[in-house]
């Protein structure tokens, strides 16, 4: 990525304006589903803001106006069967949601539309999540006979607590962003009639009027606690994700989803 433009990745794009990098996932025809090859154009992003020091936050969205990100592609983790696959599934999307949690400044996920299973555990990486006023988040996960893949139950459970989350989790509700803000998922909401690159702006001010290096200590502080969550938790959250995507009640689960959307294309 250039120091102003567009990474070049495709699947991702990067731009930095007035010290907010701006990086954008972009399959709006495929809503935004996370594939291995934008899981790391997203890392790559994510390793590349770290390295700016004038930065004073990044906001992550989805291309349209339709998906933020509708979870992992399963049309191309279809073929992963064995354990060794979904071993190798869970920690290649895990050290990308890493990259972001790391991101020496705030991270803001700027949810422009549904963020679902993966999505919505890729939001809940970032350290505030900012939703339009017809957006939805679902932990859908369960649909699928499956848990979270991504490692996005490190990020979950702390934030509601253990009873909270296995209940959302079970449940595999797909939520209001008006909802989802009142459970805590969600820290803000557009009001009637604003954007949300409105709402974003506003959100982001209390960073935005802080020095560079001001907001970077302060989220050094955030980082420390939530790397103890994630090496706590990462090893039980692997073992149960592989135990699930390897069962045969997943694939026919995951069978009946794929012949869904094929006939809805």
């Amino acid at each position: 990525m250039n120091e102003h433009g567009e990474a070049a990745a495709a699947s991702v794009l990067s731009v930095v304006r007035a010290g907010v990098l701006h990086v954008t996932i972009n399959r709006p025809d495929k809503r935004n589903a996370l594939n291995r090859a934008t899981l790391d154009a997203l890392r790559s992003a994510f390793d590349d803001a770290a390295q700016d020091a004038a930065l004073h936050l990044v906001v992550l969205s989805g291309a349209g106006e339709r998906s933020f990100a509708a979870g992992g592609d399963l049309r191309e983790f279809d073929s992963l069967r064995s354990e060794a696959d979904a071993i190798a599934l869970f920690d290649h999307a895990a050290a990308t949601l890493d990259a972001i949690r790391a991101t020496p400044v705030p991270v803001i996920a700027a949810l422009n539309g549904t963020a679902l299973g993966g999505g919505a555990e890729l939001a809940m990486a970032c350290d505030y999540r900012v939703a339009a006023s017809h957006a939805c988040m679902g932990f859908v996960q369960a649909t699928l006979a499956i848990t979270t893949g991504f490692s996005g139950a490190a990020d979950l459970f702390p934030l509601l607590g253990s009873a909270r989350a296995m209940r959302l989790l079970a449940a595999a509700d797909v939520l209001s962003a008006q909802d989802a803000c009142a459970l805590g998922l969600i820290d803000a909401v557009c009001n009637k009639g604003e954007s949300l690159d409105e709402r974003v702006a506003q959100f982001a001010l209390p960073f935005i009027e802080r020095a560079p290096h001001v907001v970077r200590a302060i989220k050094r502080l955030g980082t420390s606690h939530r790397k103890l969550a994630r090496e706590a938790t990462g090893a039980e959250e692997r073992a149960a994700f592989v135990a699930t995507w390897t069962a045969p009640e997943h694939w026919k689960a995951a069978r009946k989803f794929l012949d869904r959307r094929r006939a809805e294309t």
